[in-house]
């Protein structure tokens, strides 16, 4: 019974593991990860929910800090624990990229998430936090149940208006204007991370390097890359990308050319167009 009763007491622990799930269906999958959807959610994941779920564990007692100091430390300590979680992922392999972050963010507000329930569970009843949704939900319904008809239908008019409000003004910040339409092209090392590029190759034999592409351009996109080394074109790969997708592979080449301080050159083409490249990077290398 007690069990039971720390379940139905902790539906704010259960929104949270709810809005994690929902965060990463609309991170990973599509059409969800086209939408605005998305940049909502991941704006919360980062700035609220975490130092939530770590202020839900620090603090499992209802008199330990009040509702504005949780609210407002919940912030805090997010905007504190995503760097953190940030610089430790970039010593590993995975380094820091969309899925292992979101994966990692997850991770750390779950675990936090199950020492909250764990830490109230010791707690009696009164003492244990808990959101008053029953209580907001039953003095609405008293208030409400005061007014007259015309008072109801006004005070459900105004609601739903700041409710399209809120929506609106988020609607329009997180949605890009016209002219921020762009493509981010980079490449990584051997370890996956900004750094460890190959500078010395031997004429003849296979050198890689991994190259990355992700669409932003609000439409499905046709790109060719090519990779050139002192005007010899050493390989050129076609990439089909929709909006909000993401292309990161290794790219084997084999350089014919010997030489020192060589210009190795990623050429990125959009749609046919090879006047000029759309986005360019290269890698100063020695070819023996």
């Amino acid at each position: 019974m007690r069990i039971l009763d720390i379940v139905s007491n902790s539906k704010d622990i259960q929104i949270i593991v709810f809005f994690i799930i929902l965060t990463f269906i609309s991170v990973v999958f599509y059409p969800l990860n086209a939408t605005p959807v998305r940049t909502i959610l991941g704006i919360l994941m980062v700035l609220f929910i975490p130092g939530y779920a770590l202020i839900a564990a620090l603090f499992p007692k209802k008199n330990d800090i009040d509702g504005i100091e949780r609210l407002a430390l919940s912030f805090g300590l997010s905007i504190a624990v995503v760097p953190l979680i940030g610089l430790g992922l970039n010593f590993t392999p995975f380094g820091i990229r969309l899925v292992p972050v979101l994966l990692s963010l997850s991770l750390f507000t779950l675990l936090m998430c199950l020492a909250a329930y764990f830490r109230r569970l010791k707690l009696p009843e009164s003492e244990r936090f808990t959101v008053p949704f029953s209580e907001f939900y039953s003095s609405t319904k008293g208030f409400m149940d005061t007014k007259s008809r015309v008072d109801k239908v006004l005070t459900i008019i105004l609601i739903l208006s700041i409710i399209v409000s809120i929506f609106m003004l988020i609607y329009v910040i997180v949605t890009p204007k016209q002219g921020e339409k762009f493509t981010e092209f980079y490449i990584l090392g051997d370890n996956g991370k900004a750094e460890g590029y190959p500078t010395r190759m031997v004429s003849g034999e296979n050198s890689s390097v991994i190259v990355g592409i992700i669409n932003h351009e609000y439409d499905t996109t046709n790109y060719t890359l090519k990779l050139v080394l002192k005007n010899d074109t050493l390989n050129t790969l076609p990439v089909r990308l929709m909006h909000n997708s993401t292309w990161e592979e290794r790219v084997f080449f084999t350089p014919r050319e010997t030489g020192d301080a060589l210009m190795l050159q990623f050429l990125l083409f959009r749609e046919g167009n090879f006047t000029a490249p759309y986005r360019d990077l290269h890698l100063w290398v020695n070819v023996t």
